[in-house]
């Protein structure tokens, strides 16, 4: 019999580790070429992991929730021996073992780490080689954890004060940036008092706040408590961190969308039964997006302390919602060089998959630039929170039927006009007033030109 290790796969080029979400496949279970043995998560997607080659599941190396770097074997496939293996893309090339009734397996140490690898529980991953080192008082911290302390300042003793919610206490990266945070809010001075100046030593600082243990929050006993799953906690994190990053401001217009209105509702259903897409407001929004990109560049950019990087692409994220309720943000590359057609089928390949969980991590990471539709929930406006590390984020509200004043060569009229507000989200470091107010006015004006006799898609 020959055994095949199945190994954690790289999803793209940031990906380091991965989170072990459920095992399709148990021990014992048999399984084709590509069949589906388990299913993971990394900070961008979730995916699949498929077999790569048929044989029976022996042995499965990690339990759910654990955190696994990229590379580590995670289970071992047994085989008809001599069978031809074939890895399978998403898996990287994997070692086989022969075993006859005749010869011991192999007992070299490359064997014996392979075969019998304590299940990691550490929940952070470790950027850098090498095993979590113990202090004095016998707390072990990862390498990714003592880089980050070494980092920001921290001492041994300031670090061995900080609360951990890893496996056995033990300080996890979420930990370590949850108390930064904190930290950074004891620097608010009050009169008379300075602040700490860059590279005060940060063993001087007072102790950190004391933590209040989970469920210590006051609740009535009819309460329900839900714990936020892990997409949600990647989401908050990303959040708050955004706001702590820019200064946000949000400037709005109202635009009249009639001729848009008409011309969707005139054309869609040859236009499904001629192309076999629906075609919906949202590729006529991002083509407004990138047309005014082009004519204002420096909102498509983002900050690095104190440089400027204008992005040569113009990457259009589209916000998209999940069937847990949570949001993620496909990206449109090179929104620009695509015509309605082209954005048409782009939206709804890229928001199909999304609801089905099928998204590959290069298609949601890279963009310059994102819009979200509040309008799918009833919304007529909003105040979008900047997708870092982008400096802008535009939303388009609901589409209401208003009376408007409508100007024409005998005077002005009140009529019925097909009515939208968009609000612009801009980061105040870099994209002030002027430039906001004048790219949020600029999309507006393309969308109120649109051609309702138009036949190019």
């Amino acid at each position: 019999m020959a055994q095949v290790e199945l190994v954690m796969p790289k999803m793209g080029e940031s990906i380091i580790e991965a989170t072990i979400l459920n095992w399709v496949k148990r021990v014992g279970d048999a399984v084709e070429v590509d069949d589906t043995v388990l299913e993971i998560a990394t900070d961008k997607v979730d995916s699949e992991v498929p077999s790569p080659v048929a044989g029976t599941i022996r042995e499965i190396r990690f339990e759910v929730d654990s955190t696994v770097a990229v590379g580590e074997v995670i289970a071992l496939i047994e085989t008809e021996a001599g069978a031809e293996v074939e890895a399978s893309p998403a898996v990287a090339p994997a070692a086989v073992q022969e075993e006859t009734p005749d010869s011991p397996p192999a007992t070299t140490p490359e064997a014996e780490a392979n075969t019998a690898p304590a299940p990691r529980r550490e929940t952070d991953a470790e950027n850098e080689p090498g095993t979590p080192e113990k202090s004095e008082n016998g707390r072990f911290y990862s390498p990714l954890v003592r880089t980050i302390a070494e980092k920001e300042g921290i001492g041994q003793a300031e670090l061995d004060q900080i609360p951990g919610t890893g496996n056995g206490g033990r300080v996890n990266k979420s930990d370590i940036q949850a108390y930064l945070r904190r930290r950074d809010n004891r620097f608010i001075t009050g009169p008379g008092k300075a602040a700490p100046t860059v590279g005060t030593p940060a063993t001087t600082l007072p102790p950190p706040p004391p933590v209040a243990p989970a469920g210590s929050l006051a609740s009535g006993s009819s309460d329900e408590i839900i714990e936020m799953d892990r997409m949600r906690k990647l989401i908050a994190d990303h959040m708050v961190d955004s706001k702590r990053t820019s200064p946000h401001v949000t400037s709005f217009i109202e635009v009249d969308v009639t001729d848009i209105v008409n011309w969707r509702e005139g054309i869609k259903q040859d236009f499904q039964q001629k192309h076999g897409e629906k075609i919906t407001y949202t590729p006529i929004f991002i083509e407004a997006v990138a047309k005014a990109i082009k004519d204002f560049p420096l909102v498509n950019v983002s900050v690095d302390g104190t440089r400027i990087i204008k992005k040569a692409d113009i990457n259009v994220g589209m916000a998209a919602a999940l069937p847990s309720g949570n949001l993620i943000v496909p990206v449109i590359r090179n929104a620009d060089r695509l015509n309605l057609m082209g954005l048409t089928k782009q939206v709804n390949d890229l928001a199909a998959r999304a609801r089905q969980n099928k998204l590959k991590p290069e298609e949601i990471r890279d963009g310059t630039f994102t819009v979200t539709n509040v309008g799918t929930f009833g919304n007529v406006m909003g105040t979008p929170i900047i997708n870092q590390p982008q400096v802008a984020i535009l939303a388009v509200g609901a589409i209401r039927k208003k009376p408007a004043v409508v100007e024409t060569e005998y005077g002005d009229l009140i009529a019925v006009r097909q009515m939208m507000f968009m609000s612009l989200s801009y980061d105040h470091r870099v994209v002030d007033g002027f430039l906001g107010g004048s790219f949020l006015r600029r999309i507006g004006d393309y969308l109120e030109a649109f051609d309702p006799q138009r036949t190019d898609v």
